[in-house]
């Protein structure tokens, strides 16, 4: 059963905090204009409503993860994740956001039309088992790049034999107790890093079994200067002291690990070395083969990762599992480990656009063909952009500015009557995929389901927050790559400057 079509002037994709933050920049920007948020889930919020593990908090800064336009007033930098959650909804809520959601509805397929200068967006309703119908002049997906529906777990051999309960971070029973439990904790990345000492709190003893090591570095939870400002300024200077700071300082640390990665792997031993108890083997279990920053670094709040260490609470093993057994792990070196519950902290599975198919006047969008406009829109797909944010940085800090920069087309297209516009490339334009230079096992696993990025502006991926701000926010909106189109005419027109 499909429902009659409804139209609307903009729709976005996705109600977590990339469509929350989008829709508040829409809404101030065009009061008159329609939009509604097709959100899959029955909550707002997304990865902030969908995790519920022990621990779950950011793993970047509220300064730089917090909007733009909106204070982060919470004592923490490093926020819990029910805190992060109030405050989305919080957003929402003050903007009349959460009136236009619809919950429960799973975009499956959009199909623009140049014929119509529109988008025809079909969704599957989870709570009433028909589809849902819009139409739209311009499409914002910000329903984010992985699978809300099932992450990633390797094929373990013999996981079928083991007698206690496997948990996957991301299906996170209601009710696991864990006190007094040997926990085995597969995996080294962010999630690992936060359920080691979560769980070890609750009164579990955990081995984390990692293939390879991480870079962990301890900062603290609460920020001194920002909680300092606000005794001297008002809330949003306070806010705008601290998220200047902290892009600052960000920067400065990637761009160093960049340009110095012999320096930042010394240092970041260092550091570890004090941290760590005396005579701790970093070399095996914290020294990865890869330099700083070609993977997010793991952050620990006031050393909490370590402190478990130091207290013999949370023991690291670096080795490849061979396979289950009834009580446990068999390790590759012959080790067995036993345990009562096994957590594979293994990943994520990662999708495009919330794993709609797109069409452009019939033909199938695929992603291989098409390259990404300023890493935020596609090549020949009219009236489309989409929010992927940072692999250095906080994911708010560039979502915002995407939805500045829709904001300033739509009024670059307004003003001057125009239907579409869409980026065409220059076929001389060499193409790498879309995230060459951040390659984790979970991107490699996904890379043909992104676009490609090209070697040159605007078509190269530039993982720089400064230098996007100044192109997207203030930057012209007619360029070379861009056509603009009047319904009237089928023919490009020039841009006006």
């Amino acid at each position: 059963m499909t429902t009659a079509d409804e139209h609307v002037d903009v729709l976005i994709v996705g109600a977590g905090l990339s469509g929350i933050g989008a829709a508040y920049h829409l809404r101030k920007a065009f009061p008159h204009k329609s939009y509604t948020i097709l959100e899959s889930r029955e909550n707002l919020g997304g990865t902030w409503d969908l995790f519920r593990y022990p621990g779950i908090r950011s793993d970047s800064d509220m300064y730089t993860l917090g909007y733009r336009f909106r204070p982060w007033l919470g004592e923490k930098s490093i926020a819990d994740g029910h805190t992060i959650l109030d405050y989305l909804r919080d957003t929402a809520v003050e903007n009349g956001i959460d009136r236009h959601i619809r919950y429960r509805h799973k975009v499956v397929r959009a199909e623009w039309s140049s014929a119509e200068n529109r988008w025809t967006v079909r969704a599957e309703r989870g709570d009433a088992g028909e589809s849902v119908t819009l139409t739209a002049d311009f499409l914002l997906s910000c329903a984010g790049y992985y699978r809300y529906d099932e992450g990633y777990t390797p094929d373990f051999a013999g996981i079928e034999r083991f007698g206690g309960a496997v948990v996957h971070p991301q299906h996170w029973p209601e009710h696991l107790d864990v006190e007094g439990k040997r926990v085995a904790l597969i995996g080294s990345g962010a999630t690992a890093v936060t359920l080691g000492p979560a769980l070890t709190d609750q009164g579990a003893h955990v081995t984390m079994v990692q293939r390879s090591p991480s870079y962990v570095i301890s900062m603290p939870a609460a920020d001194p200067l920002a909680l300092r400002a606000r005794k001297f300024l008002p809330p949003k200077a306070a806010y705008a002291v601290a998220r200047a700071k902290n892009v600052a300082l960000s920067t400065a640390v990637y761009q160093f690990s960049q340009r110095f990665p012999d320096k930042m792997r010394a240092r970041i031993r260092a550091w570890q070395q004090r941290w760590l108890p005396p005579g701790y083997d970093i070399d095996t279990h914290f020294t990865p083969r890869y330099n700083p920053w070609d993977q997010r670094l793991c952050l620990s709040p006031n050393g909490d990762f370590f402190r478990a260490i130091r207290k013999g609470k949370l023991d690291v093993v670096t080795d490849t599992i061979e396979t289950f057994t009834e009580t446990g792990l068999q390790l590759s070196s012959g080790q067995t480990l036993d345990a009562d519950i096994v957590i594979t902290a293994t990943g994520l599975n990662l999708q495009a656009f919330g794993g709609m198919d797109l069409l452009v006047d019939g033909e199938t969008v695929e992603m291989a063909d098409h390259l990404a406009y300023k890493a935020m829109m596609l090549s020949d797909v009219p009236n489309f952009a989409f929010v992927v944010g940072y692999t250095n940085a906080s994911w708010t800090l560039k979502a915002d500015l995407v939805s500045e920069y829709v904001v300033r087309l739509l009024r670059h297209m307004d003003d001057h009557g125009y239907a579409r516009c869409v980026p065409v490339h220059d076929p001389s334009v060499g193409k790498a995929p879309l995230f060459a230079n951040f390659m984790p096992g979970y991107v490699l696993r996904a890379a043909a389901l992104f676009p490609m990025q090209g070697d040159r502006a605007p078509w190269k991926l530039r993982m720089n927050y400064l230098r996007d701000r100044l192109a997207l926010r203030h930057g012209s909106i007619s360029d070379s790559a861009m056509r603009f189109e009047r319904a009237e005419r089928r023919d490009p027109v020039p841009a006006a400057g």
